[in-house]
């Protein structure tokens, strides 16, 4: 009885938990994904034990450790720099009067035509390495899930970087035209 009501907590938290880091929704889901894998993990060991599955009790015991090395990354470290950038971003404003942002932001927002539709997603900016400015974003086009998309360069003068969104003067086909971006 034991055993089985733990598998079912193990298997409902393990995929609660594998949604939630794949997500990648930001530090503080990612944390609480491997807390819940951590519920996961434990429940796995119950089951093992009760069972007497050794390969079920020692990878889980494995995994448990990994899963509080996550926590203790995604929780504690990666949290308290993501803290830090929001409070420099409001500072910017506050004291420069200058809109700061996070590069690391960028990843997946969407951009949008001078007409709202959206035309592509970033995927990272390219900076110089002498004087740190953007030169272009990586934007990728089409496709699902990684499926059939393209890669272009969109350079950082044809954008503007607002609220969460990437907005261009550029349209459906304009981007499509765009330099192809690729891994040669």
């Amino acid at each position: 009885m034991i055993a089985d009501t733990a598998g079912w907590l193990a298997l409902i938290a393990t995929c609660i938990a594998a949604i939630m880091t794949a997500s990648n929704l930001g530090p503080r889901v990612t944390g609480w994904g491997f807390v819940i894998f951590t519920v996961g993990a434990a429940s796995w060991i119950v089951v093992g034990v009760a069972t007497g599955q050794t390969q079920l009790l020692y990878s889980n015991i494995f995994l448990a450790v990994v899963d509080l090395f996550g926590i203790w990354r995604w929780l504690g470290r990666r949290a308290k720099i993501s803290d830090t950038v929001s409070a420099e971003e409001a500072r910017s404003v506050e004291e420069d009067g200058e809109t700061l942002f996070s590069a690391a932001i960028l990843d997946g927002l969407p951009v949008l035509s001078r007409t709202g539709v959206v035309v592509a997603h970033a995927v990272d900016a390219l900076v110089a390495c002498r004087g740190g400015r953007i030169d272009y974003l990586v934007i990728r086009v089409g496709g699902v899930g990684g499926l059939g998309e393209t890669l272009h360069r969109l350079a950082w003068s044809r954008i503007v970087v607002a609220d969460h969104e990437i907005r261009t003067d550029l349209d459906t086909a304009a981007v499509a035209a765009l330099p192809v971006a690729d891994a040669r």
